[in-house]
C-alpha cells in the first residue's frame, strides 16, 4: 500500500481533515493542475483517507509541482 494520496481539495481542507481524525501527515503539496498531495506517515492512515474521502480522490496520479535549482532551466522528462 501506498502512503500516498492525491485529492481534488485544497491543502487547507486535507490538514483540517487529518487534524480533526488525528491521521498523522508526513508531506503535504500542491499538485500542478490543482489539488493536494498528501503522505500520511502509515500506510493505514493513508486507507483510512482513501475511505473518507473517497470522492475526492484524483482519478490519475498527479505530478507536483517542482521546486528547488535548476527547475526552472532544464527540461525534465
Amino acid at each position: 500500500m501506498i502512503r500516498a494520496v492525491f485529492l481534488a481539495m485544497g491543502e487547507t481542507a486535507a490538514t483540517s481533515h487529518c487534524q480533526k481524525k488525528e491521521i498523522s501527515i508526513s508531506s503535504i503539496g500542491k499538485v500542478a493542475g490543482g489539488g493536494t498531495r498528501l503522505v500520511c506517515t502509515s500506510v493505514d492512515g493513508a486507507a483510512q483517507v482513501r475511505r473518507e474521502l473517497s470522492s475526492k480522490l484524483m482519478k490519475d496520479e498527479a505530478a507536483r509541482e517542482q521546486h528547488g535549482p535548476g527547475w526552472g532551466f532544464v527540461e525534465r522528462p
